[in-house]
């Protein structure tokens, strides 16, 4: 239990000193946002990949175990969403809440203190994939669009810059640590600056949120919470993952829905307000339920 509480208490620590900050404080969250998004998560993923001991098998595996869970949770949720005569706008949302964990903000940390640095490791392989699968087709589901128009926004993402230049530095001679002038330090630094700032930012988000319990906003939170872990389980087992992998490609999957779901909703089609409901909601229901999440990973 102990551990278990020292995985979740920091993270929560944080997120209520953001949701303090944005009660108090005159913030831009744009401005933090962007800072995030085109400074710091490439900075994350760059590091990880180029200091990164996974090897290439446990690395497709994670990627592949990443994408089976994506379309499975969303063949599910889509099928319940007719199932449940849900009207167009809030079937995809409906959608997009249940494939669309918070893989960075919150599964980064989460994983780092509870399995470590190898732990955090894949779990930055799941959000690269993750990313990259759902920019790449949940715009054409709520939207439509062409497939080359698709492939150059995946393109414009500043992860992708990030995935290239941790590539690119694995491919220098000597290991890590050996850049001129330490530059891996500063890219270090930018890396780990991400988790916090992400954190601050998250805490902020919910301090400018309503928190009002709908039955579909309760509803989706639960089959995030609970569908996602649940998936990501069976499918890692029919994948012969081993247990690390197993825990991460499990943790990740049981996230709270990321903020990505209601910007991508509200920008390409859904129900914006319902989506951010189940944002907050799912959010605040996983601090219950994570520590249930990191006990059954503990056992496999």
């Amino acid at each position: 239990m102990n551990a278990i509480l020292s995985s979740i208490i920091p993270v929560a620590s944080i997120v209520l000193l953001g949701v303090v900050a944005g009660k108090t404080l005159k913030l831009e969250l744009a401005t933090l946002s962007r800072l995030v998004l085109y400074v710091l998560s490439p900075a994350l993923i760059a590091d990880s990949l180029y200091r990164t001991e996974v090897s290439a098998e446990n690395a497709a595996g994670m990627v592949i175990g990443c994408i089976a869970t994506f379309f499975m949770l969303g063949l599910i949720a889509w099928i319940l969403g007719k199932k449940k005569g849900l009207p167009e706008p809030l079937q995809k949302s409906f959608v997009t809440t249940t494939v669309f964990p918070n893989a960075g903000f919150m599964g980064l940390p989460i994983t780092l203190f509870a399995l470590e640095e190898l732990g955090l490791q894949r779990a930055v392989i799941y959000m690269l994939a993750h990313s990259i699968i759902s920019f790449t087709t949940l715009p054409a589901f709520l939207k439509g669009g062409g497939f080359w128009n698709r492939v150059a926004f995946t393109l414009k993402l500043p992860i992708i810059w990030g995935m290239f230049l941790g590539f690119g530095l694995r491919l220098l001679p000597g290991s890590p640590g050996s850049l001129p002038f330490k530059l891996d330090t500063s890219l270090h630094m930018l890396a780990q600056a991400n988790i916090c700032i992400g954190l601050l930012i998250l805490g902020m988000q919910i301090s400018n949120s309503r928190f009002e319990l709908k039955a579909f906003e309760g509803g989706s939170s639960l089959m995030r919470l609970a569908a996602g872990g649940i998936v990501a389980y069976w499918i890692g087992r029919a994948l012969g993952f081993q247990t690390l992998d197993l825990q991460v490609l499990i943790l990740q999957s049981s996230m709270p829905a990321g903020i990505s779901s209601f910007l991508m909703v509200n920008e390409f089609g859904g129900d914006g307000a319902r989506t951010a409901g189940v944002v907050v909601i799912s959010t605040l229901l996983s601090f219950l339920t994570l520590p249930v999440v990191l006990w059954a990973i503990s056992m496999v």
